[in-house]
Order: structure tokens, then C-alpha cells, then sequence
């Protein structure tokens, strides 16, 4: 299959199964008109990081990494009326927009959105005692992925899902010698769902509107 074909079965897959949603192509919208890179998860996609949430029954949610909230609000959307998500984001504008988004949505009471270094978040919150979530979705600099799986760790229970996006990267993530720091801090989180006792995980390729890259998933133990 020709690479051009990814984008045309991309687009049949979203407009049989997840088109006509006038709240993400708002915010989709919104963030191409407020200058927010075009990095958003893809539909298909968003669609099932929402069926995730709602196969595990998720009531508390962590997201890393919110940029404009289109992947914040199809995991919200998941989410009893009494559930929570907390998304960070580091920076102040691409929060602003966000929050917008996702008061567009109707999901305003149920997303808690924080604003700074995904790090040192995490950490305030581990002192706080917050979690456990039943779901995490990691998806910020790649970089820091190992930091970011071990606070979802710390705050996770058994059962606890967590979704790590872009991990294969064009495939060169298999470049051992690559010293791309996306690269290195993705090899390093495929090392620690490797050897980590505590989770049993995969990952799988995907190809499509974003390209040919991939997620892993983990369940706690």
C-alpha cells in the first residue's frame, strides 16, 4: 500500500466512525486559529482513547499533556457525571485555548486543568496523595517519558491503564544509536515496560493521517 493510501483510509475510518462531532471540529478549528501546532491526536484516534476510558469504567483520569484539549475532551466525555480529569499543560496560551474548547464541549466541571512543568506538577501532586487514576494518557515531550511513567506509577492502583503516544517515531526508534532526545526517551520508556515487574504491556504500530507511528499501552499489575 502506497503511503498516500494511509491518509485516504484514515479519512473513510473517520468519516464512517467518528465524523459530524461539532465540538472537536470546533476545537480543532480554534487551535489552527490561535497558532497551535497541528498535532492533536487524529479522530480515529481520539475515538479510542473515549472507548479506553469507557471499557474500564474510568472515574479518574490523568492526562500529560493537553495542548489544545481535543484528546482531553474525548477522554472527558468518557467520564460519569461525577468523574474527574486533571490534564497538564506547560504552556499558559495553549492552556487558554483549551480551556475554551472544553467549556464549548459542556465539560468544563470535569476537566481540572493545570498549568506548568509536567514534572514538577507531578510531583506536587504525589505529595498531595492525588490518585489513584484509573487511566493516564501520556503525551507531552518525548524526552521525559520515562519521568512522566513513573508518576503514573506512583499514582496508579492495579488495574490502572496507561497510554503512551508517539512511540515509534517514524520507525527510528529501533536506531539504537540514534541521539535524537525523542528517540533516547522513548527507547528508555520501552526499557521500563520491559522490566518493570509492576506492568504488562505492547505496543503497536499505526499508520495513518499522522504518519507511521505508534502507542503503548500498560496495565498495573
Amino acid at each position: 500500500m502506497a503511503e498516500r493510501d494511509w491518509y485516504g483510509v484514515d479519512d473513510y475510518i473517520s468519516r464512517k466512525l467518528a465524523s459530524g462531532d461539532e465540538a472537536l471540529d470546533a476545537a480543532l478549528a480554534a487551535n489552527a486559529a490561535a497558532g497551535l501546532p497541528a498535532i492533536d491526536v487524529s479522530a480515529p484516534q481520539g475515538k479510542l482513547l473515549g472507548l479506553y476510558a469507557r471499557m474500564i469504567g474510568a472515574r479518574h483520569i490523568l492526562e500529560i499533556g493537553t495542548l489544545g484539549g481535543y484528546s482531553t475532551i474525548c477522554l472527558a466525555r468518557a467520564l460519569p457525571a461525577d468523574g474527574r480529569l486533571v490534564t497538564l499543560e506547560i504552556d499558559p496560551h495553549h492552556a487558554e485555548v483549551a480551556r475554551s474548547n472544553i467549556a464549548h464541549a459542556g465539560l468544563a466541571d470535569r476537566v481540572d486543568i493545570r498549568v506548568g512543568p509536567a514534572r514538577r506538577t507531578l510531583d506536587a501532586m504525589r505529595v498531595a496523595g492525588e490518585g489513584p487514576f484509573d487511566l493516564v494518557f501520556i503525551d507531552a515531550d518525548k524526552p521525559s517519558n520515562p519521568d512522566y511513567f513513573a508518576a503514573a506509577l506512583a499514582m496508579a492502583r492495579s488495574g490502572t491503564v496507561i497510554i503512551c503516544d508517539n512511540v515509534v517515531r517514524d520507525g527510528r526508534v529501533i536506531d539504537a544509536q540514534s541521539t535524537e532526545p525523542a528517540i533516547v526517551g522513548t527507547r528508555a520508556l520501552f526499557d521500563i515496560l520491559a522490566s518493570d515487574a509492576r506492568v504488562d504491556a505492547t505496543a503497536i504500530q499505526t499508520v495513518g493521517s499522522k504518519g507511521w507511528d505508534g502507542f503503548a499501552i500498560a496495565i498495573v499489575k
